[in-house]
């Protein structure tokens, strides 16, 4: 049926919106015999290891990421196909949206195309990172090098020639300067045309938004390169998920990891290593591990770190845990977050990786191997390893993360929903998750269903913005100076109520339990307000069957990267692993660092002994004796001893420069 048919009746299937539809499925096609090429080329990766139902579950996440890179790249198309503006009797209109169609596309289909050869060699897809690794080859010279590879392979060409050639050829809606005659045969078809038109242009923005995204709900953070990591069982397999568009499209305005020259490698290895080699002879203790990550949990809102604030008359928001940390556990007057998003925090929490310039979980370090305390005692140890988090199960990024490093399972809203002792989506708190005590109630149950030893980890969500609480506990908790603080007390309270229901299980006094929040939030304090002050967290061990493990130190600078390695020390774990960390239940009190990066600034800060340093990456710009001057008000970086700034500085530069080195060599793995 032509457009150009005076004497039929208009058509839906014959609108710009059926020829977008179409124009984009063609698009699907070519990303998809690409994928297929590329598997066929790489064979070799992973045969013997990749199943049929496992490949085909590949490719169908594949098109989560295809679908991103395939609007961004046909955004001006599928504009000029869908603006109420009658143009098929432009046929100069048409020639220039055909070719921008396929000119492209075609390039995004070599781009996939020539990271079929390409990925053997750094085994993920193309980054934008590329650019600068290349930065002193200029363009000719990078597209002598990868052009080069790629005329190399005839058939590859041959290939690109013929996807090019039926992007050209089909192309819709097809107008030529002959046919251009009106498509309305009435006035109600020229009325009913514009009324489609104008409508698929309004549903399309939000659809492609969403689309583009990931998802539609507030709880969806934007999809990005590691996200591909929930659908793989190793690495390598995000080669078959990704495309190249999207990988380089989602990093290109993240700054790439530089590796900076402060000194050899070999002095650097002198000064600090994130080799960790197994400590002593005792042998292993299969206690279960249960980390708690509390959303938003600043130390300003708990009493215990808060005896002489305002007076001595701040009792906080977290009863319970303030009666813990008294009676049971091990806690740190100084202990820090490494970072002040989410996406920050687990790295830290649970793999020993700080957040340095960028989250890690947004660069292409992100395809990177990663180990954790799930990969190493799931793995090595046959732990069962799983990962909690009451919101939607895509949320935040969480499942991918949480396979990259090896948890086994993960549980998340779909779960929680399924299990019939629950009540399923009327615990969902309307914005972001189900609500923490019904969350903790199942997550306590769900570890009674394991069989020991264990190692999972928990991610609260109700102490997040909008900051409400159930309605049958309006005006029961605190509200505070912030509304954030009355879902710090409501979390308190499920806490308390997580606890009462793991004591009475089996597995209790074989478990040591770490607790600790993602980041601040809502500092009001002037002690808070400052730069050090705004990662102040909580760092809490406590191993009901062993009540050693308590106190408070009031000396030692601990930060959430520690979180790893104390724990596999106190298992005395066997085997070398790489974590930044220390350990934080042995050694000396003068050993233990914080280091984290400031986003304000662009600069980090290191916390040693007495001092905490500001560095720009070049030399350090300030330093403030952070025990006794609480709000940095006074800059002592002239009257500090020359020897213990050149010492923090040099330790802290070799943190960076193997952090860096190691980030962009994909070293952070025992190989």
């Amino acid at each position: 049926m032509k457009w150009t048919t005076m004497n039929r009746r208009f058509s839906i299937s014959n609108t710009p919106l059926a020829a977008a539809l179409w124009d984009l499925l063609v698009v699907y096609f070519a990303y998809t015999l690409c994928r297929s090429v590329f598997l066929m080329l790489n064979w070799s990766l992973y045969a013997g290891t990749l199943t049929w139902s496992h490949g085909m579950g590949l490719f169908g996440a594949g098109l989560l990421f295809d679908t991103p890179a395939i609007l961004y790249t046909n955004a001006v198309i599928l504009l000029m196909l869908l603006l109420p503006f009658h143009w098929k009797e432009r046929p100069g209109y048409y020639r220039v949206a055909r070719w921008i169609y396929t000119i492209v596309n075609s390039i995004a289909v070599c781009m996939n195309l020539m990271d079929c050869v390409y990925f053997p060699f750094t085994g993920k897809r193309t980054t934008a990172s590329v650019f600068a690794e290349f930065s002193n080859e200029g363009t000719g010279e990078m597209l002598k090098i990868f052009g080069g590879q790629f005329l190399s392979h005839w058939y590859l060409v041959l290939l690109a020639v013929l996807v090019t050639w039926s992007f050209w050829k089909l192309f819709r809606p097809k107008v030529d300067a002959k046919s251009c005659v009106s498509v309305f045969s009435s006035q109600s078809s020229v009325v009913r045309y514009y009324v489609i038109q104008a409508l698929s242009l309004l549903l399309a923005v939000p659809l492609c938004i969403g689309a583009i995204r990931g998802g539609f709900t507030k709880a969806t953070r934007p999809i990005t390169i590691s996200n591909a990591n929930q659908y793989v069982n190793r690495p390598a397999e995000t080669g078959i998920v990704l495309n190249t568009p999207f990988s380089i499209l989602r990093t290109m305005k993240k700054t790439p990891f530089v590796v900076p020259d402060y000194m050899s490698g070999e002095e650097a290895l002198a000064l600090y290593t994130p080799l960790h080699q197994p400590g002593d002879s005792t042998a292993f203790t299969p206690r279960n591990v249960v980390v708690i990550i509390l959303e938003s949990y600043s130390k300003q809102h708990i009493g215990f770190y808060n005896r002489t604030l305002r007076d001595g008359t701040y009792k906080g928001f977290t009863p319970f845990l303030d009666s813990l940390i008294t009676q049971r556990a091990m806690t740190y007057c100084y202990s820090y977050a490494n970072g002040r998003k989410s996406i920050e925090g687990m790295p830290s929490v649970l793999s020993s990786l700080p957040n340095f310039v960028e989250p890690l979980f947004l660069t292409p370090a992100s395809l990177n191997a990663m180990s954790g305390l799930a990969r190493e005692l799931g793995e090595n140890k046959g732990y069962i390893t799983a990962f909690f988090h009451g919101a939607q199960n895509s949320s935040m990024g969480f499942h991918a993360f949480a396979r990259a490093t090896g948890f086994q399972r993960y549980y998340g809203r779909d779960e929680f929903n399924a299990d019939p002792d629950f009540h399923g989506d009327e615990d969902f708190d309307g914005t972001w998750a189900i609500w923490d005590e019904e969350f903790f109630q199942f997550y306590a149950r769900q570890m009674s269903k394991m069989q020991e030893p264990f190692m999972t980890a928990l991610f609260s969500a109700s102490s997040h913005d909008p900051f409400v609480v159930p309605e049958k506990y309006k005006g029961r908790f605190p509200q505070g100076e912030r509304p954030l603080q009355q879902c710090i007390a409501y979390t308190d309270y499920a806490l308390k109520r997580f606890f009462e229901e793991a004591s009475k299980q089996p597995w209790f006094n074989n478990t040591l339990f770490v607790i600790t929040a993602d980041h601040v939030s809502q500092q009001i304090d002037p002690f808070y307000c400052t730069t050090l002050g705004n990662y102040a967290v909580p760092i809490i061990l406590y191993a009901p069957g062993d009540p050693s493990l308590h106190g408070y130190d009031e000396q030692r600078v601990v930060e959430q990267i520690d979180i790893m390695p104390t724990v596999l020390a106190y298992l005395h774990y066997d085997r070398p692993y790489i974590a930044f960390g220390l350990d934080m239940l042995n050694g000396n009190d003068d050993e233990g660092f914080a280091l984290h990066w400031l986003p304000e600034s662009s600069s980090y800060e290191y916390v040693w002994g007495d001092y905490a340093l500001q560095f720009d990456g070049k030399e350090v710009t300030a330093a403030y004796k952070f025990r006794t001057d609480s709000t940095f008000s006074q800059n002592v970086l002239g009257t500090m001893p020359h020897d213990t700034l050149l010492r923090m500085q040099r330790h802290m530069e070799s943190i960076i420069q193997q952090y860096m080195q190691r980030m962009t060599t994909d070293d952070l793995t025992v190989k």
